[in-house]
């Protein structure tokens, strides 16, 4: 086998993987579901300076520039470090939620479910708006995207079956991925949330990440199925990854 050879096969291998993290707990019985590639993630256009941040929670998105720590609180002990790239090779964007004094606080997949982490304002960050939100009812099983104030699509979704329910809380958008093949248990692409799951499927190899994603059978959307994901319509999902920025809130209830 020639050295580009098995460069393909080491990167297909890495990337099969990264699929499987990503969309852990989603309902397939193998995680080795294709080659897929991340996205050059975008942001809003529209690029804010740090000192005009009089927006609501969810529309200011910072990029991180350069590793830094994550904190339990402003200046306090460090959790964990993020660094300018996800594991999957998109840039780290982050929601803020508030600010305090010289610091942000912010969500993302290197702390638990619904922990809240404090990165400084001395750390070197690019900051951006994008008013986008997406909300998921349980309940009703379905999820509704809205810009700014507007709705721009409602549709029906697959949630975790009882013995690994989908995990409620607000997270955030790290990544998309494609895995280029129709028929992939995860269908065209999957919108990584920085969610985790915390039932762990016995036998199941592919993490514990969740994700909102397409999927090659449409027959389950509306049911209570997978292993924690959330399984949408293929147009949707296509039409989702090509407009809805990286750092996005996602607000998963229970109602």
């Amino acid at each position: 086998m020639g050295s580009g050879a098995r460069r393909s096969g080491a990167a297909a291998l890495l990337l099969c993987g990264a699929l499987a993290v990503a969309a852990g707990g989603c309902g397939s019985s193998s995680p080795d579901v294709g080659l897929i590639a991340p996205a050059v993630a975008p942001v809003s256009p529209k690029h804010v300076s740090a000192r005009t941040q009089a927006l609501r929670a969810g529309t200011l998105i910072a990029q991180v520039k350069r590793s830094t720590g994550v904190r339990d609180a402003p200046g306090g002990r460090v959790l964990a470090r993020i660094s300018p790239q996800t594991e999957y090779h998109s840039p780290t964007i982050l929601p803020v939620l508030r600010r305090r004094g010289a610091w942000y606080a912010v969500v993302t997949a290197a702390l638990p479910n619904n922990r809240v982490g404090w990165i400084s304002a001395h750390a070197r960050l690019a900051f951006y708006t994008a008013d986008y939100r997406i909300d998921v009812s349980l309940r009703h099983r379905n999820v509704v995207v809205r810009h700014g104030q507007q709705v721009i699509a409602r549709f029906p979704v697959a949630i975790g079956a009882p013995a690994t329910p989908t995990p409620t809380g607000r997270y955030a958008i790290t990544d998309k991925l494609f895995t280029h093949d129709q028929a992939s248990p995860y269908g065209c692409c999957i919108l990584a949330l920085s969610a985790h799951q915390p039932h762990i499927p016995q036998g199941w190899g592919g993490g514990d990440r969740i994700g909102l994603h397409a999927t090659a059978h449409p027959e389950t959307i509306g049911s209570a199925v997978s292993f924690g994901c959330l399984r949408a319509p293929q147009a949707e999902m296509r039409r989702l990854v090509a407009i809805v920025p990286l750092g996005t809130v996602v607000t998963i209830h229970a109602t």
